[in-house]
């Protein structure tokens, strides 16, 4: 017995010994030492050298902000993007929004939108336009495609400011915490419309929405957006260099891939975005959910209400630019 415990005994003081220059190794790459000054005999370039290694040691690191959610919506890094937000909202894109008196007053909802374009601009700009002009019940998460979560230079930064990956489980729980959810029901078909079909929604995806409102018993409100297709036009999509970097297809837009990185910056044109009243749910039977028929229905029913919104936001917009 005593030597198990003398052996229980080593293995606890080498692990404090690991744990400890672990430690050591954190605290030096988190909390830089002091540039050192250069002797009188030591050249200008042995110094930048010294300083750039020890840039390079913690080069991407940063803490984590105290404030994020199960989700990753990270509260820092939200108040760093809403001045760019705002601009975006206010001067670029000026964007004209009616209807959000429509939203229940508490608690969660499910908001149904068309889908617009290959960047989730739109998710950015109408969870933005919620939490700015109807704050009661905090900011919405907005629905995040596979082909976009998965990309590890758009990921982190759209999990910061409230993007979720799209799948019912994850609007089962934000709804449940009490969040409103943005939701695209076009899925991938309406973010890959050429430009020509513009603003005519595709086929709902399998009534998903709809049954995870039903499940959840949940307000069910529909979004028109206008605007968000004409940032990128997408002309055509080209398959054979997509393919030789591991993507579906390449883009092409006036202006990407001809001007090159700055062909990646949206278009100002102008944007309208109209909120309907939410779907009467309220006396469809118990286990809805489960009755094909009527989840059926009540899809085309949303994606017509929708259709009516994006119709009604293009008649009332001037035009494209103004």
């Amino acid at each position: 017995m005593e030597a198990v415990n003398d052996v229980r005994e080593a293995e606890l003081a080498e692990l404090d010994e690991a744990l400890e220059s672990l430690r050591a190794e954190i605290r030096s790459r988190f909390t830089p030492a002091p540039l050192r000054q250069s002797s009188p005999g030591e050249s200008t370039l042995i110094s930048m050298v010294a300083e750039l290694r020890q840039r390079l040691a913690t080069f991407g690191m940063s803490e984590q902000s105290g404030d994020v959610d199960e989700f990753g919506m990270d509260e820092a890094a939200l108040r760093r993007a809403r001045p760019l937000l705002e601009l975006l909202f206010d001067a670029w894109w000026r964007v004209d929004i009616a209807g959000l008196e429509a939203l229940p007053p508490t608690g969660p909802c499910l908001l149904a939108a068309n889908r617009s374009g290959l960047v989730p601009y739109d998710g950015l700009m109408l969870a933005h336009a919620v939490e700015r002009f109807d704050p009661r019940s905090g900011r919405p998460a907005f629905m995040v495609a596979d082909r976009l979560a998965e990309l590890p230079f758009v990921q982190l930064p759209l999990v910061r400011l409230g993007g979720v990956r799209a799948c019912p489980e994850n609007a089962h729980r934000l709804l449940a915490a009490g969040r409103r959810v943005i939701a695209f029901p076009e899925g991938a078909r309406g973010a890959t419309k050429l430009f020509r079909d513009r603003y005519r929604l595709q086929r709902f995806a399998r009534g998903g929405v709809v049954r995870v409102a039903l499940e959840t018993q949940t307000p069910l409100v529909p979004v028109g957006v206008v605007g968000a297709e004409e940032a990128h036009p997408l002309l055509f999509k080209t398959h054979g260099l997509a393919r030789a970097v591991g993507l579906s297809f390449l883009p092409v837009t006036p202006t990407f891939p001809l001007l090159g990185p700055l062909g990646l910056v949206p278009l100002p044109a102008k944007w309208a975005i109209r909120v309907g009243d939410p779907l009467a749910l309220g006396d469809v039977p118990p286990d809805a959910e489960h009755d094909e028929v009527l989840v059926s229905r009540l899809t085309e029913e949303l994606r017509s209400r929708v259709q009516e919104l994006v119709d009604r936001a293009l008649s009332d917009r001037e035009s494209i630019w103004g």
